[in-house]
């Protein structure tokens, strides 16, 4: 698609989904370790370079840092070392050309070192900042009796949005998986559950009624308040167990969500992005982002993008990276969709399938429309 107004090149992004950078200083061990969703080593005589993802770095990424597209990793772990890592965050971030950036802030911390206040990533990446808070974090940080935690957690989240967050977000994929009941479970139910956490010291939250029942409470404040509810879906760490992050089992409650209008966005996806579009289509507050994928999809990512779109209405899908730790994978997913996505208009039009404008509008929807109407941006 040639670069003009409403190409993808040309539009400055809304991220709708991403975290937090770091600006300390990483040896290439601790560096690599965050351009992998694993925890594990890498197979013996590679590192994590050696992946469609570490393409797409080495394509994107050294030309910010002032080398030729495709630099051996030797080449740029040396440069970024020799410019000094605020310096190498700030020139990556701005390469990304992003506008506005919703950061889920449930994690703060990536290799050992504290990320960047969203006041600091706002200032490095040239960029308005909006935070996003994750559901399980703020139930985590409760000291509450059981008798008291379902009026604590209501209090909780709300409070959480009410200083001004844009969205919430959950990570049941990874505490337990999606497939769960649409309906919340009674209050004694819960309150059994509380009991049986605080005996339990508290902790990580997993117990699925806990899970069940704070999942609803957002959908209340999100309801009242007018805010979207992210859901991780698809690939992650080995801390997932992958059949069970696939958006389809969230029917059930998707069905139960519908009457109160509140925003459900499918996070990432792959390999389930098939599902999450059209449960976009089928379902009028049901919209989808692809995220982390395009960015591990390296080459593939046109087609991948493509396979969402079959289905999910141009008007349900919205941008992310994903970006996290590493500032590198903010340009990376930004990069990766704007070529991946005018790759696949440009395809579309040589097909006959659609005209320029109709390709222009695409594109604004996916890159900044949809994510400002979501947002309330």
């Amino acid at each position: 698609m040639a670069a003009g107004a409403g190409a993808p090149e040309e539009v400055r992004l809304i991220d709708q989904h991403c975290h937090s950078v770091l600006t300390a200083e990483l040896d290439d061990t601790e560096l690599a370790a965050l351009l992998t969703e694993s925890d594990r080593p890498p197979a013996p005589g590679t590192t994590a370079f050696d992946s469609a993802l570490g393409l797409a770095v080495r394509r994107w990424c050294p030309p910010a840092l002032g080398l030729p597209a495709h630099a051996p990793a030797a080449d740029y772990l040396a440069r970024r070392r020799e410019l000094g890592a605020p310096e190498a965050a700030r020139r990556l971030l701005a390469a990304a050309g992003l506008d506005t950036c919703l950061l889920d802030t449930g994690l703060t911390a990536a290799a050992g070192r504290p990320l960047l206040t969203p006041e600091r990533f706002g200032v490095l990446a040239g960029a308005r900042v909006r935070e996003v808070v994750r559901l399980e974090t703020i139930a985590e940080s409760l000291a509450v009796g059981a008798a008291a935690w379902p009026s604590a957690v209501r209090e909780a989240v709300g409070a959480a949005v009410e200083a001004g967050a844009v969205g919430v977000k959950s990570v049941l994929a990874y505490r337990y998986g999606l497939d769960i009941p649409g309906e919340r479970p009674g209050r004694l139910q819960v309150l059994a559950a509380a009991g049986a956490r605080l005996g339990a010291g508290g902790g990580r939250l997993t117990d699925p009624v806990l899970l069940r029942h704070l999942l609803g409470v957002a959908l209340e404040v999100c309801a009242e308040t007018r805010r979207p509810l992210q859901l991780h879906t698809g690939f992650g760490d080995p801390d997932l167990t992958l059949h069970r992050a696939d958006p389809s089992l969230l029917t059930d409650f998707i069905r139960v969500a519908e009457p109160s209008g509140v925003p459900l966005v499918l996070l990432h996806g792959y390999p389930y992005h098939r599902q999450a579009g059209w449960l976009a289509q089928v379902f009028p507050h049901v919209y989808a982002d692809l995220g982390l994928t395009a960015s591990y999809a390296g080459p593939q990512v046109s087609a991948v993008l493509g396979e969402l779109l079959e289905s999910a209405p141009f008007g349900k899908v919205m941008f992310s990276t994903d970006g996290y730790g590493l500032p590198e994978l903010h340009l990376v997913g930004a990069a990766q969709f704007r070529h991946g996505l005018g790759a696949l208009l440009a395809a579309w039009r040589r097909d006959g399938a659609c005209s320029a404008a109709e390709a222009a509008r695409l594109t604004r929807l996916i890159a900044t429309d949809n994510a400002r109407r979501v947002y309330g941006l």
